[in-house]
């Protein structure tokens, strides 16, 4: 892992910090819900000017990575959304089985599910690739999303934390502020995949394309996840960094473990000195993906990484070595030989 301080390393503030951002929003809903209390009132999101290169995935790209352009306009919706009112009025009254579809462009609102469904009847929320909102933020189970893009959203621009959650076809585009990270998850049963995530800045910490990591019950391992087929794309940090319960950053929960975890068929476009950083997190499978970024390596496995299967990628030819592992990963690891430290 890099010791430099712009090219590598967590992108991660403190537990505490992290345990107030996600449960202020929440706190301050229950305070202010039904009364009038001075400072209720929600800020309206920061709405930055378009970066370069934010606007809305039009094509498929060449190698069939990241969102599928164009798609269909959803069908079978319980309600239809087009400004922020509805928006809110829908998720927050969500029902499983509701199917929730975005149209246009709500550029001064987050999406936010709480709202759970079930197996047998998910709630799904839906786009048609070009309706966009101002970041996506699922607190909940069986949820389904397609063809969203969150247009310079605040970071993280994505955040999933649930169980058997599905994000397909969608974008998080030039998030910004906290740590600017693309997309965040944890839970089990997460599928990502067919997303587009680009334009990442390291400019208050180091931004990410995803990111996990184990701290508290608020941020519980992470098992049985697949990530396919996704860009990764003018990335300043990692395309993916994971660190489980027992992470060396040294505030991991201790709890479960972080597990099971499938990358194939991605495109990986980034400036750190990795790829992926893998710290804590067993039996992960890295298979058929393009590394493309001026990297030493391209995958860095450390502390009681595990398991690991590594095959079939294809590296930019100015990376060094592919895989950076230390002797403790080594148990049960498939792959190139090690060219070096993680």
């Amino acid at each position: 892992m890099s010791a430099l301080p712009d090219r590598g390393g967590s992108s991660r503030g403190g537990p505490a910090t992290r345990r107030s951002r996600r449960l202020l929003g929440p706190l301050v809903s229950l305070l202010c819900l039904g009364v009038v209390v001075a400072g209720c009132a929600a800020p309206a999101p920061t709405v930055r000017p378009p970066s370069p290169g934010a606007g809305p995935v039009t094509t498929t790209s060449p190698d069939n990575r990241g969102a599928v352009r164009p798609l269909p306009a959803p069908t079978g919706c319980t309600s239809v959304v087009t400004d922020g009112f509805s928006l809110e009025s829908a998720t927050t009254t969500a029902v499983p089985g509701d199917t929730i579809c975005v149209r246009g462009a709500i550029p001064d609102k987050r999406l936010v599910i709480r709202n759970s469904g079930t197996a047998q009847a998910p709630i799904r929320i839906m786009g048609d690739g070009t309706a966009s909102v101002h970041g996506i933020t699922v607190v909940a189970s069986y949820v389904y999303l397609s063809g969203l893009n969150a247009l310079n959203p605040s970071a993280p621009g994505i955040s999933l934390d649930g169980t058997n959650i599905t994000l397909e076809n969608s974008t998080s585009i030039s998030p910004r502020g906290d740590d600017g990270d693309a997309l965040r998850f944890w839970g089990s049963n997460i599928t990502i995949r067919h997303n587009t995530l680009r334009d990442t800045k390291n400019i208050k910490a180091h931004a990410d394309c995803m990111q996990t990591f184990s701290t508290d019950a608020d941020s519980p391992a992470s098992q049985q996840v697949v990530i396919d087929s996704n860009r990764c794309e003018d990335i300043d940090n990692t395309c993916l960094i994971m660190e489980g319960p027992h992470s060396l950053a040294g505030d991991g929960s201790g709890i479960g473990a972080s597990s099971d975890i499938t990358y194939t068929n991605n495109y990986c476009q980034n400036r750190a000195t990795e790829a992926l950083q893998i710290d804590d997190v067993q039996n992960l499978t890295i298979t058929n993906n393009e590394i493309a970024g001026d990297n030493d390596h391209a995958f860095a496995l450390q502390n009681m990484s595990t398991g690991a299967k590594v095959s079939g990628n294809k590296l930019n030819p100015t990376i060094h070595f592919e895989v950076g592992m230390d002797d403790s990963s080594a148990p049960g690891y498939q792959g190139p030989q090690s060219g070096g430290s993680p």
